[in-house]
């Protein structure tokens, strides 16, 4: 099962009008990536919950026929939470089953995540990365042997108990179900989980090598791409990538446009049928599809979605998010990670 329902709040204004799994990454949509990681470990029967522009995902992947897989849909009309979006689903998932988070990058072995869910005999088991970070994340404690003991949603670096996170990938049996109540919001992190470690469930907790990435917001969003075009993650890409010296990857996507002395540096994505001006700069930068930059203009650490028009002599502050189908004719300032147009 695919998580696909939530709203994407934090990646605004890139998800006014996509839900988060319909974001590009690498010019495909970030589901894309997790649907193929399923095909590849012989998951060939998926559901996913939905919820906010539903709609875009359903007209993309279909049945799932054409991706290899079939595909059926929960539609929610009230978010019911990450158990109780499962539990909707109770139907389709009578047998071990998994679940991954819509809104995660990865190329976990998933093969081997349930081989260790067998043998442990689990009831749930969770796979977790060591993270950097520990205050962005939940962390989790287990013994020895793997058992999870215990939560610490978001610590402070001083106060964590491990620097293991939870990478929202599931391992479940069937039998899951039974804690799940029906036709209720109801959530895995804060009812579920306490719950199996108070009763001693056979409640596991896996530490996984692979690439992982919580794409949450604008910043993990540009560190994913980053992560693609330098070979850390296994995806495959849409476009043509070019090495054009040791300071410049680019993806270029079908039908882009290039104007005279256009000069890249970083790590940057150009969707399909984007159009670029005469000295134009862009650096550690995505452009999604369909987008039109003017002459001389700078995009610096910046996301510009799709559809946009970026006037000549317009003016773009380093970090910008803009969302899709914004025309640009000024200064865009990103204070408060919000983009406003400035006369």
């Amino acid at each position: 099962m695919i998580m696909a329902a939530g709203v994407g709040s934090r990646l605004m204004p890139m998800t006014a009008d996509i839900p988060k799994p319909m974001i590009p990454m690498a010019n495909r949509p970030l589901m894309a990536n997790t649907v193929q990681l399923l095909r590849d470990h012989c998951f060939s029967s998926i559901i996913a919950n939905l919820h906010y522009n539903a709609d875009s995902i359903t007209s993309y992947f279909g049945d799932g026929n054409n991706f290899g897989v079939s595909l059926e849909y929960s539609r929610e009309k009230e978010l019911m939470g990450t158990a109780g979006g499962v539990k909707c689903c109770e139907w389709f998932l009578d047998d071990t089953f998994i679940i991954v988070s819509g809104d995660a990058l990865t190329d976990i072995n998933l093969t081997t995540l349930v081989g260790a869910h067998k043998r442990q005999g689990a009831l749930a088991t969770i796979a977790l990365k060591e993270v950097q970070n520990v205050e962005n994340f939940g962390i989790v404690i287990t013994d020895e042997q793997g058992v999870i003991q215990s939560f610490q949603e978001k610590p402070r670096a001083a106060e964590a108990l491990s620097r293991v996170a939870n990478t929202g990938i599931y391992v479940f049996e069937p039998e899951i179900f039974k804690y799940i109540p029906r036709s209720q919001f109801y959530d895995f992190g804060k009812q579920v989980f306490p719950q199996l470690v108070k009763m001693n469930a056979p409640f596991y907790g896996v530490q996984v090598e692979d690439y992982w990435c919580d794409v949450g917001n604008i910043v993990t969003y540009r560190q994913a791409h980053a992560d693609v075009l330098n070979g850390k993650v296994r995806v495959n890409l849409e476009g043509r990538l070019s090495l054009l010296d040791e300071s410049a990857k680019v993806l270029l996507g079908l039908g882009v446009q290039i104007g005279k002395n256009v000069n890249f540096t970083g790590n940057v994505v150009i969707g399909a049928g984007c159009r670029l001006g005469d000295n134009v700069t862009i650096s550690d930068s995505v452009l999604w599809n369909d987008t039109v930059v003017g002459d001389g203009i700078i995009v610096e650490d910046a996301i510009i979605g799709a559809r946009c028009e970026i006037n000549t002599g317009s003016c773009i502050a380093a970090g910008a998010a803009i969302a899709s189908g914004t025309f640009v004719s000024g200064a865009l300032s990103n204070q408060n990670n919000e983009c406003k147009l400035k006369s």
